[in-house]
């Protein structure tokens, strides 16, 4: 019998009427019930309870005849049921013995409910089986009336029973394959929003206070404010290289440019960035940073750039302090700025915070941020994945 295939995804039965080539799934039973025929078929003569009609050229020909129909089984499944449905039934008619070619017929059976609707698959099946059954009436079986009857319904309940569950199963694991796979796109999509969040949040947040300063002292001090004006294209600069690199890494082509991804070895040029955007910055990192798993030092890079982001955004006082430690296994990463009493506790709904949680909550970490003691705080915990 078959197992269960794997197409691409569907969300119904599949039709296995076109054109693909036989596989051993196809030939293999066909070859089996050939191989088994000849003695199979003389051996039920010979040995059987009730021996009938001596099994003869005939005999071999209609379960021959039945073996070969299995090779279009998986295409034309009800028309190879219909064929090996009369062939049996002859056969059964005829007086042979019960021999290889029920095998045929309860493959056949098998085969319909496999491949066909339970509305093309039943009423097949159910014809099938009183045409095989019409020996019972009509011929002198070896089990008439109703015994005859029961034991022969088994030869297409067994089969459609089997069919029927292995083709649920096989629809099942093609629905949870494709879920599996929509879920992976979306998380894929999530993830390169939030880093185009992060990179374009970033640098948009750069360029307009650098822009504001431009234009504010564009009259009264033109040295200060080409600063200014030079300072935007450099985080302009910055962030489309951020940019390139996001989507090189998302498109993985091999001749994609290659711009050196953010960590923890970049935090001194982003604070020098944020401090020519009009931020004071204190940062303070252990003299040997410990080596993290990439993911890690993605992490905990994105975390500071957001915070600082933020303060630069939406703080009144543009004071931040960037410690990172490591203890216990664990990269400690803290970013805080001063609050005034009177700023509003809660935060502001958007995407970076939420974005920083999600990033290091997928990493095994702990998140938090908040107001506390005058400072509002982000705090991420992340185990290192530390390397060799």
């Amino acid at each position: 019998m078959d197992a269960p295939r794997s197409p691409a995804a569907h969300s119904g039965p599949v039709s296995t009427t076109g054109g693909r080539r036989w596989g051993a799934t196809d030939v293999l039973p066909a070859v089996v019930l050939l191989l088994v025929a000849v003695p199979g078929t003389f051996g039920a003569g010979r040995f059987g309870p009730d021996s009938g009609r001596p099994s003869d050229a005939l005999a071999l020909m209609l379960v021959g005849a039945a073996a070969v129909a299995l090779l279009w089984r998986r295409r034309l499944s009800l028309v190879v049921l219909g064929v090996v449905s009369v062939l049996t039934s002859a056969y059964l008619i005829l007086g042979y013995p019960f021999g290889p070619i029920l095998l045929a017929y309860m493959a056949a059976v098998y085969s319909v409910a496999r491949h066909q609707p339970l509305r093309r698959a039943v009423p097949a099946a159910v014809v099938s089986l009183v045409v095989v059954l019409a020996h019972v009436i009509v011929g002198d079986g070896q089990e008439p009336g109703r015994a005859g009857l029961v034991a022969g319904s088994a030869w297409a309940v067994v089969p459609f029973a089997i069919g029927v569950t292995v083709r649920n199963s096989a629809e099942a694991a093609d629905r949870a394959h494709a879920a599996a796979v929509r879920q992976g796109v979306d998380s894929e999509r999530l993830r390169v929003a939030q880093e185009v969040h992060d990179v374009v949040g970033h640098g948009l947040a750069a360029i307009k206070m650098q822009a504001d300063v431009a234009l504010h002292l564009m009259d009264r001090d033109p040295a200060q404010a080409n600063r200014a004006l030079h300072a935007i294209s450099e985080s302009s600069g910055e962030a489309l290289r951020d940019l390139r690199g996001t989507l090189a890494a998302v498109r993985g082509g091999a001749d994609a440019p290659r711009e050196p991804g953010p960590g923890l070895d970049r935090l001194g040029e982003l604070c020098e960035r944020m401090e020519a955007s009009g931020l004071i910055v204190t940062l303070t990192v252990p003299e040997r940073p410990p080596r993290v798993a990439g993911p890690v030092d993605v992490a905990a890079y994105r975390v500071v750039q957001e915070s600082l982001t933020n303060v630069l955004k939406h703080a009144r006082e543009r004071v931040a302090h960037v410690n990172v430690g490591h203890r216990d296994g664990h990269l400690l990463v803290r970013v805080s700025s001063p609050v005034p009493p009177d700023a509003p506790t809660e935060i502001t709904p958007g995407l970076g915070i939420p974005g920083m949680r999600e990033r290091v909550t997928a990493l095994g970490g702990a998140f938090r941020a908040g107001a506390a003691h005058g400072m509002f705080e982000v705090e991420a915990v992340i185990p290192t994945g530390e390397l060799p």
